[in-house]
């Protein structure tokens, strides 16, 4: 007799209650990218929340570190061909 395996389910449902003009605007971005509503928001959703953590991530640092770090950040860059180049060259838009 043959078991039956349960198995956990891969995503989980998200309900929202939206006004119909975000919606449609939503829906418009997506189709604009190629994307499903779902695949549209849940990127969205996913950058702004690591966004978020990110803004309000706390590195520490020694006193000497930071100082060595300020120290760098100070410091011009060292002359080489390709900042060279770069600096010489034309804007795009001009």
């Amino acid at each position: 007799m043959p078991t039956k395996t349960v198995r956990a389910a891969k995503r989980a449902t998200l309900n929202v209650r939206i006004k119909p003009q975000d919606r449609n605007l939503i829906d418009q971005a997506a189709r604009l990218l190629g994307k499903s509503r779902t695949d549209f928001l849940l990127e969205a959703g996913r950058r702004a929340a690591e966004d978020a953590l990110l803004d309000r991530t706390l590195f520490k640092a020694s006193p000497k570190a930071y100082a060595e770090f300020v120290a760098r950040l100070d410091a011009p860059p060292a002359p080489n061909e390709r900042l060279r180049r770069t600096m010489t060259m034309p804007a795009p838009w001009e």
